[in-house]
Parts: structure tokens; sequence; C-alpha cells
């Protein structure tokens, strides 16, 4: 196994950008101690507020289903919609 080199301190990203376009990283990092399934329990995903309109009905409706499943409503509308949008966004087999 071949000893790896130090990686240098950067002024900024343009010059790490420079380093790392005419360098290998495996030179540098040991590709076989990556995690393969790293965590981020500190990572938040950027979220946004938005404004729907639905009957009333349906809000009811919504609320009585999310009031069974124990969780808030808002958020079983995000795991309807992404679940929906992941069905609709796979790719049509012929």
């Amino acid at each position: 196994m071949k000893k790896l080199k130090a990686i240098p301190k950067f002024k900024n990203e343009d010059e790490e950008d420079e380093f790392w376009s005419t360098h290998s990283f495996t030179d540098y990092f040991d590709i076989h101690k990556a995690i393969v399934n790293p965590s981020f329990p500190n990572l938040k995903f950027s979220t946004r507020s938005i404004t729907i309109r639905v009957p009333e009905s349906l809000l009811n409706s919504l609320k009585m289903l999310a009031n069974k499943k124990d969780v808030p409503y808002q958020s079983l509308v995000k795991i309807f919609l992404d679940e929906k949008i992941r069905e609709e966004m796979k790719p049509v087999s012929r």
C-alpha cells in the first residue's frame, strides 16, 4: 500500500479547485476506508413554505388520516407529495 500524500492548506476555493483539477484524489485518500453510507444527523434540508388552497373536506380527511398515523398533517402532505412525485418520475417501461 502506497503512502498517502498530505493535502495542502488552501487559501480559498479557487485555489483548491485548481489543485484538484491537476491532482488525483487517490494519492490523498484511501478509498478502501471510505464510509459507504455516511450519516449527517445535523444536516438540515432547505425548505420553503408554500400556501395551497384545498377543499375543507379534503383537509379534514387529511387531518383524520394523519391523526390515525400519529403524524402532523403537514408531514403527511409532504410524504404523499414525495411518494406521488417519485411514482410519476419513474421511467415508463415498454
